[in-house]
């Protein structure tokens, strides 16, 4: 599955995103995915843009999710994209153990949850 206004696939987007959130540059994550530099920088761009807002609807929806939000919430990473990527793979987390056998990827899971557009533009909105 990809996500809107992107080439690559959800889990390939999210694998760089992840490599950011552990402090991974542009170049580093490009070579490591086999993607051109140019787009990577432009995801992480894109993501470092909205990582606050992100943060706080992944959060939400983790919170309505879990049956106890404060065993599973994530600590603060540090950076914003960090802290974005944190509530989103929590997420992830509270889904499947809401939906008990769910077995989508991540990356799968929250473009679902988002219809496609982590990183399209007016997403999510303000």
């Amino acid at each position: 599955m990809s996500l809107v206004r992107r080439a690559d696939a959800a889990e390939v987007v999210g694998a760089g995103l992840e490599l950011a959130a552990a402090g991974w540059g542009s170049r580093r994550i490009a070579e490591r995915l086999g993607r051109p530099m140019t787009t990577v920088r432009g995801w992480l761009r894109c993501w470092s843009k909205r990582a606050i807002r992100a943060t706080v609807v992944f959060t939400a929806w983790l919170v309505a999710l879990a049956d106890d939000p404060a065993a599973i919430l994530p600590a603060p990473a540090g950076t914003a994209v960090a802290d974005a990527v944190c509530a989103v793979t929590g997420f992830a987390f509270a889904a499947r153990a809401r939906l008990g056998k769910l077995k989508v990827p991540t990356w799968l899971l929250v473009s679902a949850a988002c219809h496609g557009r982590l990183l399209a533009p007016g997403w999510p909105p303000a």
